[in-house]
């Protein structure tokens, strides 16, 4: 349960962070008489959270989470906002975020450095080649990939519902272009040439074992930053950006056999 669902382990540490803040507010009213302003407060419990939350695997996503929800949350009651804006808030990053919930997904944006050199490696396949992406989310770098390569064909899985709506919008001007509400582990990949993500740490994993029993022999995978332990990759692009971006690229050899 913990492992698919990750918001358990922020609200964990949330919860922990804030009962040892308690605890040292109480011990310094109580032993020298003084009261922590509130901002140290916050941020002090912003710090244990995220460090809760790197000790409990959460993935980079998540520990901007941690670190910003407290004060964020403090400076929008500052601006005295009606109710529904916060649960319209809420309803936003739920829908765009509904693998980030229930998978450990967060909505990872592929950036346009990555889409160029992406672009690179596709240059070498066929005219024809068959492309999916794994969690396209809003699919903006699918469809410009689309567009430079027309005789090729894309495909994107997403079921974030927002996500999805907005990025199956995107794809109706593009005949070499489909979105699917699908979950990637029940999509095939075998008539696929190239497999591209932008997941966590946290499926890579089984993301192999995917690739490894479906991929057909010359089919690459790339992965954007996480990487499968335990396996180097055949090939690593470093963008050198201050997001640490790699494409991680693997190509099934005729040699490797499913796994039974």
């Amino acid at each position: 349960m913990r492992r698919r669902y990750p918001i358990f382990k922020a609200l964990g540490a949330h919860a922990l962070a804030l009962l040892a803040v308690a605890v040292v507010v109480v011990l310094f009213a109580q032993s020298l008489s003084l009261r922590p302003p509130l901002w140290a407060a916050v941020v002090l419990q912003a710090l244990l959270a995220n460090l809760l939350g790197h000790r409990f695997g959460l993935a980079r996503g998540w520990l901007l989470f941690q670190a910003g929800f407290l004060p964020v949350a403090l400076g929008l009651q500052a601006l005295a906002l009606p109710a529904w804006v916060y649960l319209a808030a809420f309803l936003l990053v739920l829908l765009l975020n509904w693998n980030s919930f229930r998978h450990g997904v967060p909505l990872y944006l592929t950036s346009a450095p990555a889409t160029l050199r992406l672009k690179g490696l596709l240059l070498g396949q066929p005219v024809s080649f068959a492309f999916i992406d794994l969690g396209c989310g809003l699919a903006g770098p699918l469809c410009q990939l689309a567009r430079a390569f027309p005789q090729a064909q894309f495909t994107g899985v997403e079921t974030a519902p927002l996500s999805f709506f907005l990025a199956w919008l995107r794809s109706l001007p593009l005949r070499n272009c489909r979105i699917r509400y699908r979950n990637l582990w029940r999509t095939p990949l075998a008539s696929y040439d190239v497999v591209y993500c932008f997941l966590s740490p946290l499926p890579m994993p089984a993301i192999w074992e995917k690739a490894q029993a479906e991929l057909k022999p010359g089919a690459r995978l790339v992965s954007n930053t996480f990487g499968i332990p335990g396996v180097e990759p055949d090939q690593t692009i470093a963008l050198g950006d201050w997001r640490s971006t790699r494409l991680l690229v693997w190509e099934k050899r005729a040699s490797m056999r499913p796994e039974q």
